[in-house]
């Protein structure tokens, strides 16, 4: 898994995939792989507020699995959604998601015994990677989708891992503009490997050869 991800690779259920360029809500994007070097994350102030907002929490990490107050947070979170609406949380995990097709596990956020948001999180030797976040919509002023994040890093630091793959992003503005706003934050230019992340990045024309990438 850690080689797959250096490469660019990500997985829905058993199925891999990666591409350059993406349609979403009628337009084409650029897609940017990411991922955390740990070594050089520390949290913005903003960031610390949404750590400070939460303390109130419980945060749970066990072996992931399914079940119906899972699949109700999942109905409500999808709500957010006007187009590209997913229909299922096997959409993204396995019938045995803990185990298939590789070590999953599940970053769980309650308010006393109220799930307010989980992620579920492949584990590998050197790395971690994000498969699927989701957060009760009634909770967005909670940032939970950032400190989702957040606790997924903490934990990936405790594993001893130099990475945390949060998923992919666009060079263009988009919803997961999020992602790009956590420092030691790296990219996948696919002719050249691995690259720091600013913001000039977004700004670059992008080039891809559709003959030689995929």
């Amino acid at each position: 898994m850690d080689a797959l991800w250096a490469q660019g690779w990500r997985h829905f259920g058993t199925a891999f995939f990666r591409y350059a360029v993406a349609f979403h809500n009628g337009s084409l994007f650029s897609v940017l792989p990411l991922r955390l070097n740990l070594n050089r994350f520390t949290p913005s102030r903003s960031q610390k507020r949404v750590l400070a907002r939460n303390r109130d929490l419980a945060v749970v990490i066990r072996d992931s699995s399914i079940d119906e107050t899972k699949e109700d947070l999942f109905r409500r979170h999808r709500e957010r959604f006007t187009f590209n609406v997913p229909d299922s949380l096997y959409d993204f995990l396995s019938v045995r998601p803990a185990t298939v097709p590789c070590r999953n596990q599940e970053v769980c956020v309650y308010d006393g015994s109220r799930l307010l948001a989980i992620s579920f999180m492949d584990i590998g030797s050197r790395a971690t990677s994000g498969v699927y976040a989701m957060f009760d919509p009634q909770e967005a002023n909670r940032s939970l989708g950032i400190f989702l994040i957040l606790q997924s890093v903490r934990y990936a630091r405790e594993l001893g891992c130099h990475y945390y793959y949060p998923g992919y992003a666009y060079r263009e503005p988009s919803v997961y503009d999020y992602k790009k706003k956590f420092s030691g934050l790296e990219y996948l230019d696919w002719g050249k490997g691995w690259q720091p992340y600013s913001r000039q990045v977004d700004r670059d024309e992008f080039a891809f050869d559709f003959n030689t990438r995929k």
